[in-house]
């Protein structure tokens, strides 16, 4: 056993950088976010933004970062999120939606985290009136990491957008290992241009192992 090569799957977090990537980082050009002038920062949010066809991009150290980000954005204090039971929104961050944003949550089970369109529709309550919680947002993950990597299918995606649009809902993307869907289902990145209002794309064993977009 002593000599048994492992390969640990217990999370992409776990991979470490090569000596390669760390002279990459090394040498990068930097300079202050806060300010705007870090070159690399502004080229890779220009960069991603155009892949996607959106507005403008922003970068965050993690994918759970972007996430709050991106939900606070979307509901206001005493609004509601709705997204499947297993997924890494409000099974894996701490419930930060409450704790940050004065998000509630309500979900619905799908078997391996598999997106149907009618399964989130059928919870979704818009305008509920002045003292019932008013859903503003429906998160979807792809891959589902719960739902042991679930590729969520395109045209269920495509229904959703365009039911929960009529409704006034946003929907959010939480991509972990949004490479994937785009290599299974042959997707050109823009197709997600009017499907999303908006998405967290997150880049795994890259320069820095787990950078979120």
């Amino acid at each position: 056993m002593s000599n048994t090569n492992l390969i640990d799957l217990r999370s992409d977090t776990v991979t470490k950088p090569s000596a390669q990537m760390r002279e990459v980082m090394a040498a990068a050009e930097v300079g202050d976010d806060v300010y705007g002038e870090d070159p690399t920062i502004n080229s890779l949010e220009e960069r991603v933004a155009q892949l996607f066809g959106k507005e403008a991009g922003l970068f965050c150290p993690s994918g759970s970062l972007a996430n709050q980000l991106s939900i606070r954005m979307l509901v206001a204090p005493g609004e509601e999120l709705i997204t499947e039971t297993n997924s890494h929104i409000v099974r894996a961050e701490l419930g930060a939606g409450a704790v940050f944003s004065g998000i509630t949550t309500r979900t619905w089970l799908a078997d391996r985290g598999l997106l149907s369109a009618a399964d989130a529709l059928n919870i979704a309550r818009p305008d509920s009136g002045p003292y019932l919680v008013s859903t503003t947002a429906i998160a979807i993950e792809n891959t589902h990491n719960f739902g042991g990597g679930t590729v969520q299918p395109l045209d269920e995606i495509k229904k959703l957008r365009q039911e929960s649009q009529a409704l006034g809902i946003a929907l959010h993307l939480d991509g972990p290992e949004f490479g994937t869907p785009i290599l299974h289902l042959e997707l050109n990145l823009k197709s997600t241009e009017n499907t999303l209002t908006q998405l967290v794309f997150v880049f795994q064993k890259a320069l820095v192992h787990q950078l979120a977009h």
